[in-house]
């Protein structure tokens, strides 16, 4: 009897939900009156509501909407004194954006070693921090590091903390909502999260100078006081003349389309979580293929998913990427050399000093990355499991030749 015709998945793997009904009379609304610029002559801007709705969301006194999660990230660096020369420590897993602000700055990154967790290594941050240092940790793709012992270090080493939660908006760390641990934290609201208003970003904290340094960055001119959830006015005046406009400011069309989505984003986590529970489900003791471990302490979101085909040739995870694709399911591998779609690693950033980072390597090398979104329900997530499972296994290693090289 013949083999059963092969389980192919049939759903798409970049197709987002629509933006809410509500979302889209209100940005319909702003585009009848025209007034889309965050400081037009509007009695309360939709921008100022959503930066107000977002602090109150994340427990933070002060929030600012700009252009996009990078532009969070610059204004953030900036705005704690960051300049051209200056060390900026940074996870060497993460996206190009993040040493792409620090470079931004003509600041110089300097990477940390990841962990098979897929977290900053808090030993070689140790070895690496000195007095003086900014670390913009990054929660690459939702995964987050022992907060409480990363902070007791770099409060030790005299070390301020941004958080990158592009992939944890959301997440929390015994309670304490991601973001929320370092002077800073950083958010995006590009399509792939979970609130969408294609770019997009948010800069959260309870620093009342660090705020105002933000706002005037952004490009506030001199229209400040129509901040919601900024210091007073008082705050701003001894900085105003000396803090320039880099405009990088959130408009009321995006504002509008994201304020109905602040109420949806708890139900988003807890829907995606579902997802992520099938798919590890499935994967659970696979030979060959090693998950990530999520650590009690960590109530974590994310977008993707990802596992570690560990010890595996390059040709052979290519191979595997081939016949997984040919079933419908798209996956992304970090252990490329050349950078493919949204995916590079720092060996790529050549804005960056090569370092040495073994450890890292060795982790990237079988690093897969694999898109969820809440288009899929869990009968698609078992059904992607089971595809990826079934291709792992069929590719075990063959037996060495005798008398090769």
């Amino acid at each position: 009897m013949s083999d059963p015709t092969p389980e192919v998945f049939t759903g798409v793997f970049t197709r987002q939900e629509p933006i809410p009904e509500d979302a889209i009379s209100a940005a319909i609304a702003v585009m009848r009156d025209g007034g889309i610029h965050r400081y037009s002559p509007a009695n309360v801007a939709e921008t100022a509501l959503l930066e107000q709705e977002f602090a109150a969301f994340s427990g933070a006194r002060y929030c600012l909407a700009v252009a996009s999660g990078g532009a969070a990230m610059r204004l953030a660096l900036r705005a704690v004194g960051v300049g051209p020369g200056q060390r900026v420590l940074s996870n060497a897993f993460t996206l190009a954006p993040v040493p792409g602000a620090i470079a931004a700055l003509g600041a110089a990154p300097v990477f940390v070693e990841v962990t098979e967790a897929l977290t900053l290594d808090l030993d070689d941050l140790a070895a690496r921090a000195v007095p003086g240092d900014v670390l913009l940790l990054s929660h690459m793709r939702g995964h987050i590091v022992d907060m409480d012992a990363l902070m007791d270090l770099c409060g030790r080493r005299g070390v301020r903390v941004i958080e990158d939660c592009a992939h944890t908006m959301g997440a929390t760390w015994r309670g304490v909502a991601s973001g929320r641990h370092g002077v800073i934290g950083c958010y995006s609201t590009q399509t792939y999260k979970h609130m969408n208003s294609g770019e997009g970003g948010f800069l959260v904290t309870d620093d009342p100078d660090l705020a105002a340094r933000a706002v005037l960055l952004s490009g506030s001119y001199m229209l400040y006081a129509r901040h919601r959830a900024a210091p007073g006015p008082e705050v701003f005046e001894g900085l105003k003349l000396d803090v320039p406009n880099v405009s990088s400011r959130m408009d009321n069309l995006r504002a509008a389309i994201l304020r109905p989505q602040v109420a949806l984003l708890a139900g988003r986590v807890a829907r995606w979580r579902v997802l992520y529970d099938v798919v590890e489900a499935g994967l659970q003791a696979v030979p060959g293929l090693v998950l990530i471990p999520r650590p009690p302490h960590e109530s974590f979101v994310g977008s993707s998913f990802q596992f570690l085909l560990p010890g595996w040739a390059p040709e052979r995870v290519e191979a595997f990427l081939a016949r997984c694709g040919a079933r419908g399911v798209d996956l992304k591998w970090f252990g490329r050399a050349e950078p493919a779609g949204f995916t590079s690693r720092h060996d790529c950033w050549r804005y960056a000093a090569r370092q040495s980072l073994p450890r890292t390597d060795a982790v990237l090398a079988g690093l897969i990355d694999m898109r969820l979104p809440l288009t899929f329900g869990p009968d698609d997530c078992a059904v992607i499991a089971r595809i990826i499972a079934a291709e792992v296994q069929s590719n075990a290693p063959a037996a060495p030749v005798r008398g090769a090289d």
